[in-house]
C-alpha cells in the first residue's frame, strides 16, 4: 500500500487518477480547493483523505500536506495535476493573464513539489508525476503562453530526475494530447478578454475555434489515461516522460522531423562555433 497525494483531483483525470490508485489498494490525499466537491465514490472511503489546497497559497500547501503525512505517515506518489488551459494570441494576452497561468501552472506545481520533498527525502523514496502536455514539447499556434508552461514543467521535472536521484526519488512527466474531460469548458480554460481582429483568420484564432469543435469530443479517454498514468507510476523504474495518447505520438514524430530538419544544413557551422584549439 502506497500514499497518494493528488492535487485537482476533484473531477476530470486527476479524479480518474485517484480512483485508479484506491482501486489498486492504496491510500489517496486528494487536494482541491473546496474538499466537499471530491465525487461521493472518493468521498466515502476509508482511504480517501481530502484536504482544502489553492497550490497558489504556500502556506495552505504546507499545511496541506502536513495534514496527509500525519494521516497517513507519508507520501509516496505525488501526483501535480493542478492546472488550466489559456488560448489566444501572444499580443492579445494580457501580463495579469500570462501572471496568473505560470501562478498555478508552474510555480504552484514548484511549491508543492518543494513542500513534499522533504518527506520523500527523509523516506528515502518517491515518484513525482507532473501532468504536463503535448503542448510541453510543441509550441502551437495560440497557445503559446500555455505552452510556455508545460515547457517549463516538462524542464523541471527532467532536472528533478536527475537532481533527486541520489535521495532515491524518482521525476516523470506525463505528456496527453487531448482528453474527454473539462478542460476545454470556461472552468478550466481561459481565453482573452479582447481579441484583436487582425487574427481573424490566422492559425492563432483557428485554435480558438477549434474549442468548440473538439470539447467532449476529444479522442482520448480520461480512464484509460489514469490507468496508464498510475500503471507507469507503479513500476519499479519510472520513464522520464510518459508520451500518452494518439495525437501526441503523431505530433511527437512531427516534433522529431522539424528537429532533424533544422539541424541538418547548421549542423557543421554550429560544431564551428568552439574555440579553434578545443580538443
Amino acid at each position: 500500500m502506497a500514499t497518494w497525494f493528488v492535487t485537482g483531483a476533484s473531477r476530470g483525470i486527476g479524479a480518474e487518477i485517484a480512483r485508479t490508485a484506491l482501486a489498486g489498494g492504496n491510500n489517496v490525499v486528494i487536494g482541491v480547493r473546496n474538499p466537499e466537491r471530491v465525487p461521493d465514490d472518493l468521498r466515502n472511503s476509508e482511504r480517501v483523505f481530502a484536504v482544502a489546497l489553492d497550490v497558489t497559497d504556500n502556506a495552505g500547501i504546507l499545511r496541506a500536506v502536513e495534514a496527509a503525512v500525519t494521516r497517513f505517515g507519508g507520501i509516496d506518489v505525488l501526483v501535480n495535476n493542478a492546472g488550466r488551459g489559456l488560448l489566444g494570441a501572444l499580443e492579445e494576452i494580457t501580463d495579469a493573464e500570462a501572471r496568473s497561468l505560470f501562478d498555478l501552472n508552474v510555480f504552484g506545481l514548484i511549491n508543492v513539489t518543494r513542500a513534499v520533498l522533504p518527506v520523500m527525502r527523509e523516506q528515502g523514496s518517491g515518484k513525482l508525476v507532473h501532468i504536463g502536455s503535448r503542448s510541453g514539447f510543441e509550441g502551437e499556434p495560440g497557445a503559446s503562453l500555455y505552452c510556455a508552461s508545460k515547457f517549463a514543467v516538462a524542464g523541471v521535472s527532467e532536472a528533478l530526475s536527475v537532481e533527486m536521484a541520489p535521495f532515491g526519488i524518482q521525476s516523470m512527466v506525463v505528456e496527453p494530447g487531448v482528453f474527454r474531460t473539462d478542460f476545454l469548458d470556461a472552468s478550466s480554460l481561459s481565453v482573452p478578454a479582447n481579441r484583436i481582429a487582425d487574427y481573424d483568420g490566422t492559425p492563432a484564432h483557428a485554435t480558438l475555434e477549434w474549442i468548440d469543435q473538439a470539447n467532449h469530443a476529444q479522442l482520448g479517454d480520461p480512464v484509460k489515461g489514469a490507468a496508464l498514468i498510475v500503471e507507469a507510476a507503479s513500476t519499479e523504474k519510472l520513464p522520464t516522460h510518459l508520451y500518452m495518447g494518439r495525437d501526441t505520438l503523431e505530433r511527437l514524430e512531427v516534433k522529431y522531423r522539424q528537429v532533424q530538419d533544422d539541424l541538418a544544413p547548421w549542423r557543421e557551422k554550429s560544431a564551428a562555433t568552439a574555440h579553434s584549439d578545443a580538443a
